[in-house]
């Protein structure tokens, strides 16, 4: 099982890391709020745990052009 890294606008898988190599801690996750964590974190139906996230290109995008953030997927 891993943990994956997605974008949540665009879907480009950023980055995966084995979850018997890294821990929660290791990756920052600890820290999020309840809130935070039911908004950006899931299982997929393998077992791994998907962090959603936005890339730079998506990030670049929507501070370009503000407006695209009121689109439910905006960059897909």
């Amino acid at each position: 099982m891993s943990y994956q890294y997605v974008c949540r606008c665009c879907g480009m898988k950023i980055a995966e890391f084995d979850q018997s190599r890294v821990t929660e801690g290791q990756l920052g996750l600890d820290s999020l709020t309840p809130d935070e964590r039911q908004h950006m974190i899931t299982q997929d139906a393998g077992g791994d745990t998907v962090i959603r996230i936005i890339c730079d290109y998506c990030r670049d995008a929507l501070e370009q052009h503000p407006e695209l953030s009121l689109v439910g997927n905006p960059l897909q």
